[in-house]
């Protein structure tokens, strides 16, 4: 649950979650949905789509598995990436429909454009052997866990 409401409604941050690259950004505010669109010509719904993909993380004992709903997209329209052996990164984009001269559009609520996720993972995690699958419009991303180390105890005999 959010702590922090979201300027983009629905983001899932966490200022207390030390991996999660959403809890503080300094150049919030700065880029918002209409500057972005002004500068680059695309609408407030083309920027929300890039701000909105929402991604599950949760944390079993053997793997970090992440979920993404990305309803309408292919395998090949969407990237995962290791980045500075501890940054996941799910990225994409969503085409917009062609419109034909002659359509009259009454409502357009699907969005369209570039999303991107980034996630800082922990050290046990093993970045070399991720593994991602997309099935039904749901991205799979499973990252295993190096086994945690157990601190080796050594008897000491009592002399005496």
């Amino acid at each position: 649950m959010s702590l922090v409401p979201s300027l983009f409604g629905g983001r899932r941050s966490n200022v207390f979650d030390p991996f999660s690259l959403d809890a503080w950004d300094p150049f919030e505010g700065f880029f918002t949905p209409s500057a972005l669109a002004n500068a680059s010509g695309a609408t407030a719904r083309d920027v929300a789509a890039f701000t909105n993909a929402r991604v599950d993380w949760k944390e079993t004992p053997e793997a970090h598995v992440f979920k993404a709903d990305l309803p309408g997209l292919k395998k090949e329209e969407v990237k995962v990436e290791v980045e500075d052996k501890n940054i996941l990164q799910i990225s994409g984009e969503r085409s917009k429909e062609n419109e034909e001269k002659n359509d009259k559009w009454h409502r357009v609520e699907r969005a369209s454009g570039k999303f991107m996720r980034r996630f800082k993972l922990p050290e046990n995690a093993k970045m070399e052997e991720v593994k991602a699958t997309m099935e039904n419009g749901v991205l799979t991303v499973m990252v295993p866990k190096a086994p945690e180390k157990k601190p080796e105890v050594k008897s000491i005999d009592i002399s005496g």
